[in-house]
């Protein structure tokens, strides 16, 4: 089985933070959020994952390579291709064509899950679904009283249904996807001037494909600072066993860690309370603070700070009392200073 994971995105709604960082390399819990995917994935799949595709914008060479190190960790063979143009989801799928063969996994690199992933191979595909009290920002799904996926609308304007797709789709036939998608664009069907994939599973469908549910008990967002801290909080209490241990390089002097809480290798956290529901990422330093229900990335620099739901990014530095902040990589924010 393959898995493809379409990334191209510039995760405007998570400025500053992914003016220097690819929304999807963003860590959570110390781990880039497409690689706690692809591992979600792996992990419950129940089969062996053969290649793993990612579809990027131009993210540079470092970014590549830790993609490629993500898919040989999981034993699998790493694929990079670039989609040039945001022209929708189906145009994305097109741009990794090489890779799509036989059954296949897409799962778009904006959200995290806890699901039962259960491979229904009596069925042309699986679809995960979320109910959300606003169905009019996502593509939805109809039903039959069977259970088989009915109609595909893509953001409805008048309420058909309230089960959103999450992004996470099973495909027993990579071609037959592959040539429907190929179908809209030659014939430049669009919706919202992109080429959407609910296009194509809807025409699927009418050629008789059968698509089943997948249930899902989590769906995380990672869209916006607010969705992510809380996603960080989330695994943090999913994985808090993971997170029982601090490494040995951590330096923790005359403070209280309240778990669930990632602390990276070289922290130092001194005359502090930190957590709960707080990542810090490798090197950083936080002294004389109160933090909870947050996200800090690496070699960051943190004095006399009281945040809660505040992202903080690499590299920056903060000195002040704000209660909560957003703040991107190589900034410096000082309230302290009589200068």
């Amino acid at each position: 089985m393959k898995i493809i994971v379409p990334m191209a995105g510039r995760g405007s709604r998570l400025r500053p933070h992914t003016l220097t960082v690819p929304k999807p390399l963003i860590p959570i819990g110390g781990k880039p959020i497409v690689q706690r995917l692809v591992e979600d994935i792996a992990k419950v799949a129940g089969e062996k994952i053969d290649e793993i595709a990612f579809i990027i914008g131009d993210f540079g060479a470092e970014v590549e390579e830790s993609l490629l190190e993500i898919a040989s960790k999981l034993g699998a063979k790493g694929s990079i291709y670039t989609q040039d143009q945001p022209l929708g989801t189906a145009h994305a799928i097109k741009c990794a064509e090489a890779s799509m063969q036989g059954d296949v996994v897409v799962a778009f690199a904006d959200t995290l899950f806890r699901a039962d992933f259960n491979l229904d191979k009596n069925s042309d595909g699986v679809i995960w679904v979320k109910k959300v009290e606003d169905p009019s920002a996502f593509g939805v799904v109809k039903l039959d009283d069977y259970g088989f996926i009915t109609d595909f609308v893509e953001k409805p304007k008048e309420f058909v249904s309230d089960l959103a797709i999450i992004g996470i789709y099973y495909f027993k036939s990579a071609e037959k996807l592959m040539d429907e998608i190929n179908h809209i664009i030659s014939n430049d069907i669009k919706f919202g001037g992109e080429y959407q994939l609910t296009t194509a599973l809807e025409n699927l469908r009418k050629k008789d494909a059968k698509f089943t549910l997948g249930k899902v008990d989590d769906w995380m967002d990672c869209g916006n600072k607010n969705a992510t801290v809380e996603t960080n909080g989330k695994i943090l209490q999913y994985e808090s066993e993971e997170f029982a241990h601090f490494p040995s390089t951590a330096v923790i002097e005359n403070s209280l860690i309240i778990p669930p809480c990632f602390i990276g290798e070289n922290v130092r956290v001194i005359n502090s309370k930190v957590g709960p529901y707080v990542s810090i990422g490798n090197g950083t330093k936080i002294q004389n603070s109160n933090i909870d229900n947050s996200l800090i990335q690496e070699n960051t620099t943190i004095n006399h700070g009281n945040l809660s739901n505040s992202m903080i990014g690499n590299s920056a530095e903060y000195h002040g009392v704000s209660r909560e902040i957003s703040l991107g990589d190589f900034s410096v924010l000082d309230f302290l200073s009589k200068d």
